[in-house]
This record gives structure tokens, sequence and C-alpha cells, in this order.
């Protein structure tokens, strides 16, 4: 049963719901959360994803669709807040994001622009109180927030602003973000945001709205990816977008632009575009995971496509760690594209041996391992048929396959066991008739 929360919506009072019958519970509890809760677990981080759209006539369905997109960064909770220049609603719900928003939950999102959010986090906090984007009438405004990372000082500035006078509701990175903005003594809104963000240490992408305005900025070191799309509509002016991942924009009909850049504050109006650098001259640092593991392939992160970068990285591990091996069987789905990297450069068959199970999400965004390792036997079940050929493949130093472009398979540079296989990141099997002899347990 989708749990959900209203904030601002129209003909409702704040409160939120539970069940498909989308029955009215008691009113939402604003119990202040203390800093203990988030000093005692030196864990809590996120890895989510973010969108936002300005300028189009129905913002929440444009939202939607970009976090239909990026579900595979989060499979928790789910978020939408729109504006329509008087007025912000925000809902947001357990779930995915099919499961929160129908298109009666939708149609009570009215307005032109719209943030949204999917979130997982590494630690069992999940709760509806920490989904996002976060909703808070503040002394700049009403503003809400989405953000994608975490921040590593949060502990010292989160106690700072409770002496401060600081009231807070949630355990979530973003509202100390909010707070900072709040007790800024800048004048302007933007000078406040700029002035928080720079306050603030660790790898973060942010966007935030309020009743008229789009934000968008990433942290100095540009460790989270953040891009910014155009919708182009005839007769009408742009639609501007901001997704984590570029897989949105396909879906969203948007031309990819550009990457926010590291340290930039983007701010978005009925005027257009404009933007400044809240930080510079730090180091830069991408987070490698994003190639590795976790955006999808056929986005585009820090100018570089996905599956290019899976692809030669599978090239690369056969170069430098080739086994004696007689398939290449990939773990799905992102170890897909690495395996058949590996596979071309070493000439070594490539086979499907792990079947995926598409009804059951990814497991590694899961925030307890006894629920990742549940999901992975759900998940991905072995083809015993692979792990038994009918036919005899011949060792790979002693055959040369046709058409191979190195001449030769790549010499074994260690034991042929399977289970001396180096550890990766992408997940890729190699088996060979050596680890059978081992003990594996190959019967039909």
């Amino acid at each position: 049963m989708t749990r959900r929360l209203f904030q601002g919506v129209a003909g409702l009072a704040d409160h939120h719901q539970m069940g498909a019958l989308g029955l009215a519970f008691e009113t939402w509890d604003t119990t202040a959360v203390t800093s203990r809760t988030v000093l005692d677990d030196p864990k809590l981080r996120e890895e989510c994803g973010v969108v936002a759209i300005h300028g189009h006539p129905d913002a929440a369905r444009e939202a939607y669709l970009g976090l239909y997109a990026l579900q595979h960064r989060g499979q928790e909770s789910a978020g939408i807040a729109t504006a329509d220049g008087q007025h912000l609603a925000n809902i947001k719900g357990m779930g995915l994001v099919s499961e929160i928003f129908t298109d009666d939950v939708l149609a009570k999102l009215p307005g032109q622009m719209a943030i949204g959010h999917t979130r997982y986090s590494t630690t069992g906090d999940s709760a509806l109180l920490n989904a996002q984007p976060i909703r808070v009438d503040s002394t700049k405004g009403l503003i809400a927030i989405a953000h994608n990372g975490n921040l590593v000082n949060l502990g010292n500035v989160r106690a700072r602003l409770e002496r401060d006078g600081a009231y807070f509701q949630t355990t979530s990175d973003s509202e100390i973000i909010v707070q900072l903005i709040a007790h800024s003594r800048a004048n302007t809104l933007v000078d406040a945001i700029a002035d928080s963000l720079g306050q603030v240490e660790g790898a973060f992408s942010i966007v935030m709205m309020t009743r008229d305005r789009i934000f968008a900025a990433r942290d100095p070191r540009g460790f989270r990816p953040l891009s910014m799309g155009r919708i182009r509509n005839a007769g009408a002016p742009d639609t501007i977008v901001f997704a984590s991942e570029t897989c949105a924009f396909d879906l969203l009909r948007a031309e990819y632009e550009r990457d926010v850049l590291p340290g930039e504050l983007v701010m978005v109006t009925e005027d257009g575009v404009t933007s400044r650098q809240y930080a510079s001259g730090v180091p830069q640092s991408s987070c490698i995971f994003e190639h590795v593991y976790f955006a999808r392939p056929d986005s585009r992160i820090y100018g570089r496509w996905v599956q290019a970068s899976r692809e030669q990285m599978g090239r690369q591990l056969a170069r430098e760690s080739g086994v004696a091996a007689d398939l290449v069987v990939p773990v799905p789905d992102s170890g897909v594209t690495a395996a058949l990297g590996y596979a071309e450069e070493a000439c070594l068959p490539f086979r499907f041996g792990l079947i995926r199970n598409h009804y059951v999400g990814r497991t590694f965004i899961e925030p307890e391992q006894r629920v990742r390792d549940f999901g992975v036997r759900l998940k991905q079940p072995a083809r015993r048929q692979a792990r038994h050929p009918h036919r005899r493949l011949h060792h790979p130093r002693h055959h040369k396959p046709q058409n191979c472009p190195h001449g030769a398979r790549r010499r074994c540079n260690g034991s042929a066991s399977a289970h001396k296989l180096p550890a990766h990141y992408f997940a890729m099997l190699l088996w060979s008739r050596y680890s059978q002899q081992e003990g594996s347990d190959c019967s039909e």
C-alpha cells in the first residue's frame, strides 16, 4: 500500500494518506528531529535522482516522466513539487514513481514549474518524513529542495544551526541547506543560496524551486552529475530541464545542452537562464561509480557515454588480468557491457548464464545487506545449461579462434581457477574447466 504526504495542495489540508482508496488520516506530525538522530548514524548518506522542469504547461507530468527514467537511482521513495507563480504544492510517497503518481495524484499538481526526486538511502532510515522534495516556508519565502549526494560536515553545521534556533523536522541533508538559506544574512535569495552552498562540504547535486524560479547547483568538486537540457516549443518559450542523467532527456524529448559546472549555481526565470560560480579553484573529483554501476548505459555522464566506459573497462580488464576461461558470463544488467568488452578483447565466447528477473528491482540500492542477498537470489538465478555445455570448449591457451584480431587468445596471467579472478566492480563470471575440476558442481 502506497503512503503519500500532501503539502500545499489546493483544497487539501496538509496530511498523509495510505492505501489505494486514498483515505486521509491524521495531520502530519511536525515534531522536531534532534541532531542526535543524525550524529548517531555515521553512514547516513544518499544516492538519488533529481529532475527539474521550468516553463511547461504540464510540468508535473514531465517531472514524472523524468523520474520514471531515473527510477534505477532510487526505489524507496519519490516526490514531485510544482509551482504556478503563486502557490507551491508538494506530494511525495514511499514506493516506486508509478505507484505514487497516478493520474489522480498528478492532477493535484498544477503549474509550469516542477522539481522531482527519487530516493535511495544506504541505511534503514526509510521514512516518509525523509522523502523529498522537502518544502519549507522560511524567512526567504517558500522553498522546495531535492538533492542527490551527502554532506560530510552536516553534524557540525546542524549543531550550529540548532544553537541559532533552527527547528529540524527530518534527518535529511536537504533540510540543512534550507536552514542555512533561511539563516543567511544575504539580502537576496540567490545570494543566500550561494552563501549556504559555500558553507557545506561533500558531494551533491541540487535542484530548488520557489513560487516563480528554479535553481540548480553542483558541488565544487563536481562529484555528482547534473545536466541541463532544453525542450523546443513551437511558438512558445523553450522548456528548461535538469536531470541527474541524460537518459531522462530522451523520454522528455529534450536536447542535451550542457552539464551544470562544478561550483555553479544556475537560476531559471521567465526572463531566461542566468548562472554564477559560488565556488572555484577546487580540484575536480568525479564519482567513478556512476560509470561503473550506478548510471544507465545510455546516459552521458561527465561528458562521456556510460556504455563506452563500461566496454573499455571490460577490455582493459582482459588486457591486465586475463584468465584461462571458456565463457564470459555477464551479471545483468550493469555487467553486460563490460563483459562484452572483455569477451571481444579476449576472443572468448559470450553467453548469458544468469537470467535477469525484471520484476525485481535493483538489489544494490536496498538499504540492508540481508535484503540485497535475498534479492539477488530472486533476481538472477543461474542458467544450468550454460554451466554444462553440450560440447567441450578448448582451453584458450591452445585454441586459436577464427577471426580473432589478436591472432590467439591471451594467456592466463595466473591460476585458471574461477575463484582466483580479481574482484571487480562491474560483474562478470569467467567459467573454465579448471574451476570445475576443483570441485564445482556442474551436474544436471
